[in-house]
C-alpha cells in the first residue's frame, strides 16, 4: 500500500514563466526532499546504472555535451553539469523540444532538496491542452519512484508499477495530482475555466474517467 496522500503533499508545485531568446515560456517547478545525502541523490539521477531502478532505462552518454534517450520517453542533449549540485538537458520528445534544470541542495549531512524545472514555450501543443499537468504528472509519479529506491536502495519493479498506475490507487494518485497542478495553476493567474478545462483533460488521460 502506498500513502498517496502523503506522496502528494510531500512535493511543492509552483508555475510560472520566464522570457527566452525565443519568447516567452511556461515552467513547472517541483520540489521535494528526501531522507539521503546529497551525493546519493545525484548518483540516482544521474548514474544510468540507477536511473532505471526508479525511472526508466537510458542509452547515450550521460555527460556534458552528451546525447541521451530514455527507452519509449523523452531523450536530449544534455548541456551543462555542476556535479553534484545540479544539471541542466534539452527534453525533446514528440517533435518537441523543452528543457529541463535540475538542482539538488544539501540540507545537512542526511537530506537533500530536489528542484526540477521543466521549461516549454506557449506554443507547445501539450501545454495548451492538458496545461502544467502535461509534464507534472509524470514528473510526480517519477519522484514518488526516486523517494522509494532512495529510502530501500532497492529497483521499483516496473510491472509492478505499472499495474499499480491502473490500479484505484493509483489512478487516485493520478487525479490528486492533476488537482495539485490545477490549484498551480490557477495560483500562477491562469483563468479558472481554463485551468480546470486542462486539468480534466489531463486527469482523464492518465485514469481513462
Amino acid at each position: 500500500m502506498i500513502d498517496v496522500k502523503h506522496e502528494i503533499s510531500a512535493v511543492s508545485r509552483t508555475v510560472g514563466s520566464r522570457t527566452l531568446e525565443a519568447g516567452t515560456a511556461r515552467v513547472v517547478t517541483i520540489r521535494r526532499t528526501y531522507d539521503a545525502p546529497l551525493e546519493d541523490v545525484w548518483d540516482a539521477c544521474t548514474s544510468a546504472d540507477r536511473l532505471p531502478r526508479w525511472f526508466l532505462p537510458v542509452t547515450g552518454d550521460l555527460v556534458e555535451g552528451g546525447r541521451y534517450q530514455f527507452e519509449g520517453n523523452a531523450g536530449g542533449t544534455v548541456t551543462g553539469c555542476d556535479k553534484p549540485n545540479g544539471f541542466t538537458a534539452t527534453w525533446e520528445y514528440g517533435g518537441e523540444v523543452s528543457w529541463i534544470e535540475v538542482r539538488f541542495t544539501a540540507e545537512g549531512d542526511e537530506r537533500t532538496e530536489f528542484r526540477l524545472e521543466h521549461i516549454a514555450h506557449v506554443e507547445d501543443e501539450r501545454w495548451t491542452q492538458f496545461g502544467p499537468g502535461a509534464v507534472g504528472v509524470g514528473w510526480d509519479l517519477g519522484l514518488m519512484g526516486l523517494g522509494m529506491h532512495l529510502a530501500s536502495g532497492e529497483p521499483v519493479d516496473r510491472a509492478s508499477a505499472g499495474e499499480w498506475s491502473e490500479s484505484d490507487e493509483g489512478k487516485e494518485f493520478s487525479r490528486l495530482s492533476s488537482e495539485a497542478w490545477y490549484e498551480a495553476s490557477v495560483a500562477s493567474g491562469t483563468p479558472e475555466p481554463e485551468a480546470r478545462a486542462a486539468a480534466d483533460r489531463t486527469t482523464a488521460f492518465y485514469t481513462g474517467a
